[in-house]
C-alpha cells in the first residue's frame, strides 16, 4: 500500500506503508521511502485531518516525546523491524 503527498510545487512524493495504528483517537502510519530494507528511511505519520474530511490529511511526528511512544508501539507491533 502507498500514500502520496502532493508538494507546494504540485510534485507527487510517495512513501510504503508499513504498518498502521491507532493511539488516543488519532491514526498513526509508520511508513518508508523505499521497497529496500537497507536503504530505506523510516517516517512516523499522524493524521490531522478533521472526522468530516474527505480525505486524510498527514503530517510527520516531529514532537521527540510523540515519536518516541508511538515508535515503541510500532516496535512492538513490528518484533523484526528495527526503528531508529
Amino acid at each position: 500500500k502507498m500514500i502520496y503527498f502532493t508538494e507546494e510545487d504540485g510534485s507527487r512524493t510517495g512513501f510504503y506503508v508499513l504498518e498502521e495504528t491507532k493511539i488516543n483517537g488519532k491514526n498513526y502510519l509508520l511508513v518508508t521511502d523505499s521497497e529496500d530494507d537497507e536503504e530505506a528511511e523510516a517516517y512516523i505519520l499522524k493524521d490531522v485531518s478533521d472526522s468530516a474530511d474527505p480525505e486524510a490529511a498527514y503530517e510527520f511526528v516531529e514532537d521527540d516525546e510523540e515519536l518516541e511512544g508511538v515508535s515503541k508501539i510500532f516496535a512492538e507491533l513490528l518484533e523484526d523491524i528495527d526503528i531508529e
